[in-house]
């Protein structure tokens, strides 16, 4: 008995000892067990989508129109050649500074002078040769001769009516003595004597009447015979008339070439309409031109406007008065003008693409250009049509379309949810939430076919 219960005693420690080796080489396999399994379902259980997230806040909101522009001087003016001739070498350069009424360029006066004296020489001899016509009209004293002939005839005339109408009551008289004699005679009362002698008288004052009418016809064959004269002599004088109006219409004609020539060779001498600097010398050698040829432009470079072309669509949504913003002119700023003009025509033009497209001019003026910027200098313009501050914003490519709305994903608890937006004006960066989002609220950028709602989402 003794020496079993030795060895029981002696056995039990490595008893104990193997059975702590099962426990934990079962708790090892156990634990290795469990993180495998672990590792299987983590492999297996789908991972977070990794995207890009902006955070929706408030800032200030522009809604504008981005186009390519070019500057222009305001008043610029072209100086052509005024009159056909020689023109001169002109010394002056593009930058050179001229004022109103400085003498810019210099046609020869020569050719216009001889034109002139040859002008004044026809003038001088249409003048004598109207003056020759007048000296063939008849003398005013012909005239005044022949009136007073008329007026003689048409005396003698009224003087021959006066003694036929004499002759005629004379005779009259005469008539009845005759009869009454007669009746007498027949009574016995007068001798025949009597009689005859008053017959005789009464014959006389026959004859007489008729020679008084005779003496009538003949001192009005006079009046008429003047009248004649005088016809011939205003004949003679109208004849030279249509000579007289050949004349005149020569002498009207070289008078207004005259004053023509004068104006020309006056404005031999081109001078500068307004004071400004040379922008461009088109004719600096010397040469022959013809009227109208252009010769130089200049204006103030100080006084800038901006030419800016758009699409006609939407130059109908620009309004003079509208804030333009002027980007990589080459400085380090902005600068800042405003339309002034829409044009109301538009023109065709070609794409870089060959799309043919109706664009329009949009003149804005500068307000302060600075003393570097030039005529024609390219510059990126931005019209504003409409902007406001501190108004809820999200990017335009957090958007995607849900019919009928527009439609973002916002991350919630590490899961994409889908909302609906109430949207006002948009740009090319963003747009206006007026519904569906609140300051903080965290979009998904560029939602792919891959997110969808509730799915695991974590930000790059």
């Amino acid at each position: 008995m003794k020496s079993l219960r030795g060895e029981s005693h002696e056995a039990l420690p490595e008893t104990i000892s193997r059975r702590s080796q099962v426990f934990w080489r079962r708790s090892l396999y156990g634990l290795l067990g469990a993180l495998a399994v672990g590792f299987i379902i983590y492999v297996l259980q789908p991972q977070p989508l990794v995207v890009d997230l902006a955070t929706v806040a408030r800032g200030d909101f522009q809604v504008t129109i981005n186009a390519e522009g070019k500057t222009r001087v305001r008043d610029r003016y072209g100086v052509t050649a005024p009159v056909t001739g020689d023109l001169q070498r002109l010394s002056l350069q593009v930058g050179d500074r001229v004022r109103a009424g400085d003498t810019i360029a210099q046609i020869d006066p020569l050719p216009l002078n001889n034109q002139v004296k040859a002008a004044q020489g026809r003038l001088s001899s249409a003048q004598a040769e109207l003056a020759g016509v007048n000296s063939q009209r008849p003398k005013p004293a012909a005239v005044a001769q022949a009136q007073a002939r008329i007026e003689a005839a048409q005396a003698a005339q009224a003087q021959a009516q006066t003694r036929v109408e004499e002759a005629a009551a004379a005779l009259t008289q005469a008539q009845r003595e005759r009869d009454r004699l007669t009746t007498l005679y027949e009574q016995g009362g007068v001798a025949r004597q009597e009689l005859e002698a008053r017959q005789l008288a009464t014959t006389q004052r026959q004859q007489e009447l008729t020679m008084a009418r005779q003496q009538v016809t003949a001192t009005a064959a006079e009046v008429e015979a003047a009248r004649a004269a005088r016809r011939l002599i205003t004949a003679e004088q109208r004849d030279p008339d249509y000579l007289v109006g050949v004349y005149q219409g020569q002498i009207a004609a070289i008078e207004a070439e005259l004053v023509s020539l004068a104006d020309a060779a006056r404005r031999t001498t081109v001078t500068a309409p307004a004071a400004g600097q040379i922008l461009t010398v088109i004719e600096p050698n010397r040469r022959y031109v013809t009227a109208g040829t252009p010769l130089l432009t200049l204006g103030d470079p100080k006084k800038l406007e901006l030419v800016i072309d758009i699409l006609s669509t939407d130059a109908v949504q620009v309004r003079p008065g509208a804030r333009v913003i002027v980007n990589r002119w080459g400085g380090d700023q902005p600068l800042k003008a405003q339309v002034r003009l829409v044009e109301p025509a538009a023109f065709t033009q070609i794409s870089a693409l060959g799309i043919e497209e109706q664009r329009v001019n949009i003149i804005a003026d500068l307000h302060q250009p600075p003393p570097t910027l030039g005529d024609g200098f390219r510059v990126e313009a931005q019209i504003v049509l409409w902007e406001a501050q501190q108004v809820l914003q999200v990017p335009i490519s957090a958007l995607f379309r849900c019919e009928p709305d527009w439609c973002a994903f916002v991350v919630d608890q590490g899961r994409a949810q889908r909302r609906s937006l109430g949207l006002g004006r948009r740009n090319d960066q963003g747009a206006v939430v007026e519904s569906g989002l609140a300051v903080g609220d965290q979009v998904i950028l560029y939602p792919g076919d891959q997110v969808g709602p509730g799915r695991r989402v974590r930000g790059r």
